[in-house]
């Protein structure tokens, strides 16, 4: 449950984050020069808009204890963790904030997500 939840909450942040990367209509902030995807902020949102609704079907597969699911949340998190070290000289906090909920998900469903046998 609260892999599935963190993965929901973090599918809303990207979510978020593609609206403003899409709605952002004027120039490039100064700070985000030399960042990875490039200088078009349009990429940023389509990218992220992917990466939301991985996240939302992900969240649903794991309220649905899918196995499966499970798995791509391990790595969605892992690459979220991985991902938000990237921003962390132009956003610390939010990066900070990534790195932390994808770091839970991961052990929440490599710890808690197996099948469970009874004894």
């Amino acid at each position: 449950m609260f892999a599935g939840l963190m993965l929901l909450i973090a599918g809303v942040m990207r979510f978020f984050d593609a609206i403003w990367s899409l709605s952002y209509h004027a120039g490039l902030p100064e700070h985000l020069q030399g960042s990875v995807l490039g200088t078009n902020l349009k990429t940023y949102g389509w990218v992220y808009l992917v990466v939301a609704i991985v996240l939302f079907v992900n969240a649903w597969g794991v309220f649905l204890g899918s196995q499966a699911a499970r798995w791509i949340g391990i790595v969605a998190g892992g690459i979220a963790c991985i991902t938000a070290v990237w921003w962390m000289p132009y956003y610390p906090i939010w990066s900070l904030t990534y790195v932390i909920i994808g770091a839970l998900v991961v052990y929440a469903l490599a710890a808690h997500g197996g099948s469970r046998h009874t004894v």
